[in-house]
């Protein structure tokens, strides 16, 4: 019986750990019962570099930062580095921590070519111990570094039917048009959701952030409909067809900052937001605070680059202003350009990047606005890969 128990706290608090980012893919945690407070307080281990899972870089040198806390105090910090192509024992460092709360790994390693993993094993004072794992492919396996079962997803919401706010013509025939573009050219598998109240659209990212990602799954979220800015609050807003209109509160609303939060959350290494609303391009809070008025490389080295880093990228219909809904019976501005861009396949190389969509949109009356939020590497990138090119 008192081993039975001794599972069920084990299982408990994995659960824990993992609201404090520690991955199940990538992370072991050991305990030491005959300390009893050992799981009061377990280390925490944070990679800021490298931020994926999995990733691959054609340079053998890779910098390496991790951040690890422990209430407790910290008694150890080992970093390993192996080789599985090759097998043998991984190489050890102890960090020589001998106190502290905290400890940051800042350093730069240099990895042999094929598959490597590194590992940081911290250890706090009361004997609990957490292990956190990066695998990279190095060198020109690089190269191939595409999985063959990614999968790209698309979440679509679209609203022409509000109760408090005047109704619109185009959102659903533009969220359903992109679905279609996106499923027959580019292999997505999409979902589009008609006329959502706050309280669905809540609902569904919920169901988002609950799924499992593999480490190339790209998620595209779309929202096309109305939107609104609150310059007293200082924030944007995407509006539900449930919103209030004389909502002095907003709580009626979706705040862009909420948004942002939810949606970076989501277990999805790389994720593209695309809003289609009036003051859209308020998700960055730079906009919000403002005043209203080489060489070449190959395809597929290309893509192992940009599935290498972490996205969180937006791409939205305007700025700090209303946008145009567009004519009855056809498609938004923004949607029309984006529709166009989807239709090309990528061009010759079959690979539609963020970058060529921008250029696509520079003619538009109302620039589009493109940014990063959450936790996006300066590297990242979101791309539609055609079907004919797979």
């Amino acid at each position: 019986m008192k081993k039975k128990l001794i599972w069920v706290a084990l299982l408990v608090l994995s659960l824990n750990v993992k609201g404090q980012n520690l991955s199940w893919t990538s992370n072991e945690i050991h305990l030491n019962f005959k300390q009893p407070l050992a799981a009061a307080s377990i280390p925490v281990v944070t990679w800021v570099k490298p931020a994926l899972d999995y990733s691959s870089s054609p340079e053998n040198r890779v910098h390496i930062v991790v951040q690890v806390t422990a209430d407790a105090g910290l008694s150890s910090v080992v970093l390993k580095v192996g080789n599985t192509t090759e097998g043998g024992e991984p190489i050890a460092k102890d960090l020589h921590v001998s106190s502290g709360n905290t400890y940051t790994v800042d350093l730069t390693v240099t990895l042999k070519d094929g598959a490597n993993y590194i590992e940081v094993v911290a250890q706090n004072a009361l004997g609990a111990k957490v292990t956190a794992t990066r695998n990279l492919i190095i060198g020109k396996d690089a190269l191939d570094y595409i999985s063959a079962d990614r999968k790209d997803v698309a979440l679509i919401f679209a609203t022409d039917n509000y109760d408090h706010w005047d109704d619109l013509v185009n959102p659903i025939n533009d969220g359903h048009t992109i679905a279609k573009e996106l499923r027959e050219k580019y292999g997505f598998d999409t979902e589009v959701i008609e006329n959502a109240t706050v309280e669905q659209v809540f609902e569904k990212l919920r169901d988002y952030n609950l799924r499992r990602f593999k480490p190339q799954d790209q998620l595209l979220i779309f929202f096309a409909g109305h939107g609104m800015f609150d310059d007293t609050f200082g924030e944007g807003y995407v509006v539900a067809s449930n919103s209030l209109a004389n909502d002095k509160s907003r709580t009626s609303y979706i705040a862009h900052s909420r948004l942002r939060g939810v949606v970076n959350n989501i277990p999805s290494q790389h994720i593209l937001l695309m809003m289609d609303v009036c003051f859209g391009g308020t998700l960055d809070p730079v906009i919000a605070r403002a005043r209203s008025a080489a060489d070449e490389v190959s395809e597929r080295e290309m893509l192992a680059r940009k599935f290498s880093y972490k996205t969180r990228k937006y791409l939205t219909s305007g700025g700090k202003e209303y946008v145009s809904d567009g004519v009855v019976g056809q498609h938004s501005p923004f949607a029309a350009k984006l529709i166009e861009s989807l239709r090309s396949n990528g061009g010759d190389d079959f690979i539609l990047t963020l970058s060529e969509i921008q250029v696509a949109m520079e003619k538009l009356k109302t620039l589009p606005r493109f940014g990063s939020f959450g936790d996006d590497e300066r590297l990242s990138d979101f791309v539609f890969v055609s079907k004919t090119r797979k």
